[in-house]
Parts: C-alpha cells; structure tokens; sequence
C-alpha cells in the first residue's frame, strides 16, 4: 500500500514538474560502489537524486541538494557512495522548487574477481555525430543525418558506450565564447533521441579536433582551456588528465575483466607541418604513462581509445602515420614489452573498417575505426592501408559493439558492426592470447 501511494505521489508531482530537466539524465562512471548521474535544468535549479535498491520497500536515501549555474551551463553531477555491487537501484530526480522525474535505473558491478568468472558485457562505440542547425551551419545539403541510428541503439541495450570524438561539431559561430560551446553540447544533448539514449547505460568519451576545437586543430588551439572545461561539463568520466600532467582529458577506467585506456589525441598534439625534432599526437608524458599502464594491466583485451587512425600506414588527413616516429615507437615498446591483446578503437574518418598487425608471434594488434554515427559518410575502399581487413569499410552511417565473452582462459571479443536501421554489416572473433 505504501508503495502504491509513493508511486501516485511520484507521478502527480512529475507532472507538475514542467519541462525544468532540460536535458538527461545521463549515466556516467559506474564501479563496484560509486555511480555517477549528469544532467542539465533548464536555468538555475535545485536538485537532488533520491535512490534505493530496487524492489526494496526501505526509505530513499538523498543527496544533498545542488544547484545548477549558468557558467556551468546549468549541468550537475551526482556522484552516490556506498552502494552495493552487482545490484540494480532505482532512482528519481528531484526538484527542491517541487516536481519529480522517474524512475530511472542502473547497475553496480559485480564483484567477480576471486569469486567467479568475469561478467560477459557488450560495448557500444562510434564517433562523428553532427546535429544539423540551420542557422549556424554551412549553405547547401545538411552535413548531418538522422539522428534514429540513437534509437536503434537504445533498443539494443548495450552496457556501456564509449564515443570516439567529434562527438559535437563546434560551429564558426561557436568559438567566440564558453557559453557559445556549451549552447553547441546543450543542443546536441536536448536531441529526444540522444537524450533516451543517454539513460540506457553508462556512457564515457574522448574528444576529437570538433569538440576540441576548429577542424584538424592542435594544441596550439588558443582556447582549450574554454573546450576543456565544456568536456567536463558535459561528460561524467572517471576523471580528466592525468596526475602529474597539466590539462588534457586522459583517463582510465576497467569493466568486468577489461581495462579501457581513454587518450587525448589533441591537447598535446603538435602540428606536423612545423619542422621540428620530434612530431607527436599525445605527447611523451601520456605515451609514457599508456607503456606503463598497458604493462601492468592483466586484462585479457586492452582497449585504447584516441580519435584518429592509429594502424594504417596511410600518411593523409590525421592519421598516426603522419606521426610515424611516434607510431613506430609505442609498436616497438609494445613489441618489447610483450604487451597482448591491445585493441585500438578510433573514429574522424567517417568510415569503418579493422586494421590488424602482427608484432610477432602471438601478438596481434588491432585498430577498429567506427565512423560516422550521423555525419556524412564516404566509402574509402580504394584508400590504401595495408593492413586492413578485407571486407571491413563501410562507408555509411552505422555503430560497433564489442561484445567480450567466455571463460576466464578463453576470453573471446566479438566485433560486430550495424547500419542505423540495426542490420549486421560484419563480424570479427578475436581470441584473447
């Protein structure tokens, strides 16, 4: 009976709520005991997030009430402790001015490790999503799609996306200002299908030159200090940057049995037509810093995710081939290191296909570029990269998953690539070694 009633109160509230939850929410980083929850009010706000096990009858614990402010675009982050592992919550958005929204749920992790196998999960990446706005985009044909392949990922339920860069196109009119930028996220995210999207399951991202800044931008880029800030605004990542390292947006965090290794290709990045000693992408602290940390996973697959093309050796556009002393470097350490079962996954080209390359015995590196989820797409078959996979460029709109299964000795990761409609296009084994 109780229950039936906190239920009515819900509902009746939540339609005197109005539209004040503009956009979200979103789940963020989830772990064994801590999950993160984003959104964003229409103006400045008050609100807190009531949650429970779910199916318990126990009373709501609350966060504190927080308020939402314009020079944080009116964005929040709900970080909740102590939470049990491998348990389902239910939660519920409330406004201190009255109105609630809900319900919502997410899972905790499971505590697997000395206990059981390790969870099979499936990943859902992609990258380059332009949301067309008239007014501020270029004359002639829109650049951007239908945004209904985010329905067709929503019913597929995936546990956790990663988005691969660009995941914003800032606009001309965009860089004039912090609150320009966050207007381009805000615009992306009030998107209805994006926004049911972004509740499915835990989301994380890495950028690339759009949301970082101008097309094929650098670290010279003299205000991404403003685009920094609007990444962490926007996103419910782990964390941003590295330690010891001042600015950038690197991070890491592990899923079931698999480490995940989130790189900024930008930040650091030098401009390749500048001569000077030494060209590179990440910047040695962060090449150094993925060495090590690679060397001391024990994942059986180690994904690592940076905007642009890392394998092919084609010496054009933005791929890591134009920075080849520092390609060639990190291959020879993983090589010497004896680092396995390193995936790449990347994005910019607005066109799939799987590179792989052999280091030597048993040791098999692979590079997945899934592009474009919204952007106009190309077919770059006759573009030369020798180490493609045969029958793996797709040159339309589409999404990967990776789906990661079997038993502790016999890891398999399963990439399978859809069109926007869900239609298979392909599929990959790969045997964890």
């Amino acid at each position: 009976m109780k229950r039936a009633l906190l239920l009515f109160i819900l509902v009746f509230t939540l339609a005197l709520s109005h539209a004040q939850i503009a956009s979200g929410p979103m789940l963020g980083d989830i772990s064994l005991r801590e999950a993160i929850i984003w959104m964003q009010t229409e103006n400045a706000q008050e609100v807190a997030i009531s949650y429970r096990l779910e199916g318990s009858e126990d009373f709501f614990s609350r966060t504190p009430f927080k308020k939402s402010k314009l020079d944080e675009a009116f964005t929040l982050k709900f970080q909740l402790f102590d939470l049990n592992w491998g348990s389902r919550y239910e939660y519920f958005i409330e406004l201190s001015e009255g109105g609630m929204y809900g319900p919502y749920s997410f899972k905790t992790q499971d505590n697997w490790r000395y206990r059981t196998s390790a969870p099979d999960f499936t990943l859902m990446t992609g990258s380059c999503n332009f949301i067309n706005e008239e007014a501020f985009d270029r004359p002639g044909k829109p650049y951007g799609t239908s945004p209904d392949i985010f329905k067709t990922m929503a019913n597929q339920k995936p546990d956790l996306m990663l988005w691969l860069g660009d995941n914003i196109y800032l606009r001309s009119p965009d860089f004039g200002s912090a609150q320009s930028i966050y207007r381009r996220y805000s615009h992306m995210r009030r998107v209805p299908e994006i926004k049911e999207f972004l509740s499915v399951c835990p989301h994380y991202a890495i950028w690339d030159d759009h949301d970082f800044g101008p097309n094929d931008s650098n670290g010279s880029y003299i205000h991404k200090d403003w685009t920094s800030k609007a990444f962490e605004l926007f996103w419910a990542n782990p964390s941003f940057g590295l330690p010891d390292v001042d600015g950038g947006i690197t991070t890491q965090f592990q899923y079931s049995d698999i480490d995940f290794f989130l790189l900024d290709n930008r930040y650091f990045r030098t401009d390749h037509t500048v001569k000077q000693k030494d060209q590179s992408i990440w910047g040695e602290e962060q090449v150094n810093w993925l060495i090590e940390a690679l060397k001391f996973s024990s994942a059986p697959f180690k994904i690592v995710a940076t905007g642009g093309q890392f394998l092919s050796n084609y010496a054009m556009y933005e791929n890591h081939a134009l920075y080849d002393q520092e390609r060639k470097y990190l291959l020879k350490r993983l090589k010497e290191e004896n680092i396995r079962g390193v995936i790449f996954l990347s994005g910019d080209r607005h066109h799939t296909e799987l590179s792989k390359m052999e280091l030597g015995k048993d040791n098999v590196v692979y590079d997945l570029t899934a592009s474009p989820l919204t952007s106009t797409a190309y077919d770059h078959t006759s573009e030369p990269n020798k180490y493609r996979v045969e029958g793996t460029v797709v040159g339309t709109q589409n999404y990967a998953c990776l789906s990661f299964e079997g038993p502790k000795d016999a890891r398999v990761c399963i990439m399978r690539v859809y069109d926007r409609e869900g239609l298979l296009l392909w599929e990959k084994r790969i045997e964890a070694w």
